[in-house]
């Protein structure tokens, strides 16, 4: 018999759903081959899908944190009519490279990469598209690259775009420019290799951060988006992630 995966963070509310999904399932098998579903919050999510990188996985949210933006909303009543009718959607994610003298390091951001100062004083960096500099020096506590999914998270709270999921773009914003303080960031291709180097590594050194896995004391890296890697996600259809984009477009516009 085919049964879901399901996979749950240690909240006391997860643990509740998952038991109740269980009982559900005895009584009424989900029969979908490759589903896992996933009960947590966002960040969760993000962890659950990069330990889980198989092309054939489906996954299916269930919220149980707090506004769990890439999540579902659990219906004990309707929960099996959710995920039957659910619509699915693909995804692809950043993949940074750490660019060293003696190494490279690869790691997957599935919402968005930042370039943060670690010290008191700001960064000093310089941003270019493959070869082409988008900018040669920005004073900045940081500058994020995000992806049409990750574009409503930290993108949107450093007042980055808000990007359609069928945009084909990525997002480069500016963490509280300093100089040039008009510069509002810069809407790329998906196609783009980002390369963002630190312009003063000694005294003002920066980390690398891939959702939430952090690099520190990085000189150069490397964003760009990894189409080779496609994760499978469900959404009902009462509250699609594109809806859910839409909604945050239209709050953004009403602000």
């Amino acid at each position: 018999m085919i049964k879901p995966s399901i996979i749950s963070d240690k909240n006391s509310k997860s643990i509740s759903i998952k038991k109740k999904l269980i009982k559900i399932f005895e009584r009424q098998p989900l029969k979908i081959p490759n589903l896992v579903i996933v009960i947590g919050g966002d960040g969760f999510m993000l962890q659950t899908l990069k330990k889980n990188n198989k092309p054939k996985k489906i996954f299916y949210g269930i919220n149980s944190g707090n506004y769990g933006f890439l999540m579902n909303k659990f219906s004990n009543k309707f929960i099996i009519k959710n995920i039957i009718t659910a619509k699915k959607i693909k995804i692809s994610p950043l993949e940074m490279t750490i660019m060293g003298a003696r190494q490279t390091k690869k790691i997957l951001a599935i919402n968005e990469v930042s370039i943060l100062r670690q010290s008191r004083q700001a960064a000093n960096l310089s941003i270019k598209n493959n070869s082409k500099f988008i900018i040669k020096k920005l004073v900045s506590d940081g500058v994020l690259v995000s992806t049409p999914a990750g574009s409503t998270a930290y993108n949107l709270s450093v007042h980055g775009p808000i990007l359609n999921l069928n945009s084909k773009k990525i997002s480069i914003a500016p963490i509280s420019a300093f100089r040039p303080r008009r510069w509002t960031g810069k809407i790329v291709s998906e196609k783009s290799k980002v390369i963002i180097s630190n312009l003063n590594p000694k005294k003002r050194p920066v980390s690398a951060v891939a959702d939430n896995i952090e690099v520190r004391n990085v000189k150069k890296i490397k964003v760009k988006v990894q189409n080779k890697i496609k994760f499978n996600l469900l959404y009902d259809k009462s509250s699609s992630l594109q809806k859910k984009i839409k909604l945050e477009q239209l709050r953004k516009d009403i602000r």
